[in-house]
């Protein structure tokens, strides 16, 4: 059985075994490729997303969303907008409303493709909205997965250059991975709902906590 958490230790995170995506990553840079990804991708019924924007460290400096990931279970296609901007089919492909597109903070993800004229129109879910059903109030995709896998996913990319020339390999594999544990998050919460294979551990408000260390060291003093 699954133990959930309202909110997971972030120390023990650290400590978790490392998962990242398993499957082939493809990079899209031409309107050409894309259209080709486009083709394969609307045929699933399932989609993760997420994007990432090349960090500014310069106050009042904001830069566009620079990559979009969208990934099936096996297969993520990382297409690089600042490259070749949003073609349409990558457009129709967002609006689809036949398929289930998961995402983390979406509204963050959808503001930052607006600034490149992609209008949202498709069936999407918020994963920081749909864990609430189960009482988790964990807000980043890290802590998430840790919280159902029981696994890390490692956030060193998360900073790097995303408008680079060419992408690294640990970029490639951060993205990547980050759109795939959306769909593992929502497919496995769906799953031990369907078959009440979990229990929920609540949040110890500090009271309780407070109380708990009073106790342990109570039980040292007398031993």
């Amino acid at each position: 059985m699954t133990t959930l958490y309202a909110e997971i230790d972030k120390k023990k995170i650290s400590d978790m075994p490392q998962a990242q995506f398993p499957g082939r990553i493809v990079v899209i840079g031409t309107a050409e490729s894309a259209q080709k990804a486009c083709e394969y991708l609307k045929k699933e019924i399932i989609l993760g997303i997420d994007t990432e924007t090349k960090p500014s460290f310069k106050k009042g400096t904001i830069n566009r969303v620079a990559l979009l990931q969208v990934s099936t279970h096996d297969v993520c296609f990382l297409f690089r907008l600042n490259k070749m901007g949003v073609p349409d089919c990558l457009k129709e492909l967002l609006a689809n409303k036949k398929q289930l597109k998961v995402g983390l903070s979406l509204k963050d993800d959808i503001h930052a493709l607006g600034e490149r004229d992609v209008k949202e129109k498709g069936r999407y879910v918020d994963l920081q909205d749909y864990v609430l059903k189960f009482g988790i109030l964990d807000k980043s995709l890290q802590k998430l997965f840790a919280n159902v896998f029981g696994r890390r996913i490692s956030k060193s990319q998360q900073l790097s250059n995303w408008e680079a020339g060419v992408l690294s390999r640990a970029q490639e594999l951060y993205a990547a991975t980050d759109a795939w544990a959306c769909i593992e998050i929502y497919e496995r919460l769906q799953q031990l709902a369907k078959n009440r294979d979990y229990r929920f551990i609540p949040r110890v408000d500090e009271n309780e906590k407070m109380m708990s260390v009073v106790a342990d060291l109570l039980n040292q003093t007398k031993q």
